[in-house]
């Protein structure tokens, strides 16, 4: 008698959530970096920073600066981990600076038209995605400011243990 063996099926593995469960995880941690954010986020972001960075920083002085910039050349400077700070350091007739060798821009405050100048500065340097290693410093008319001297960047002290 010919023995008889039954058809194999083939079946489709069935999605069980034990299988979903670490592919979802990863969708979603993935989801989070490749997630998009709002302006109001990337205003928001440039200023945290600002406040871990600039020890010039307070909200009143440096909202109204970074507020001056495009969104999408902060976008730019957040790729490049480029800052903004307020310094009040900065003289009246050279009140914007581009510290290039630790990716800073900083201006006055509290010189009139200074955080338009400096946002001026930033939208122009994104858009050719030129930043110069160098110093740059602008006179308060917007032209470059030659033999010039600015004081150096010097970042906020960290917190002991945050090393």
């Amino acid at each position: 008698m010919p023995s008889f063996t039954p058809s194999r099926r083939v079946r489709a593995r069935s999605a069980s959530p034990r299988r979903l469960f670490p592919l979802a995880l990863a969708l979603l941690l993935g989801a989070g970096a490749a997630h998009a954010q709002s302006d109001n986020e990337v205003y928001e972001a440039a200023i945290a920073k600002a406040s871990r960075l600039c020890p010039g920083h307070s909200k009143e002085r440096t909202t109204p600066g970074v507020r001056a910039v495009p969104v999408g050349a902060l976008r730019v400077l957040a790729q490049r981990n480029y800052t903004m700070c307020p310094d009040r350091r900065l003289d009246a007739a050279a009140p914007a600076v581009w510290y290039g060798q630790v990716g800073v821009f900083a201006w006055n405050p509290e010189v009139e038209g200074a955080a338009k100048l400096i946002a001026k500065q930033i939208d122009a340097m994104t858009r050719k995605e030129d930043f110069p290693p160098e110093t740059l410093v602008w006179k308060a008319d917007g032209r470059p400011a030659q033999g010039v001297t600015v004081p150096m960047f010097e970042p906020r002290p960290r917190p002991v243990g945050s090393y």
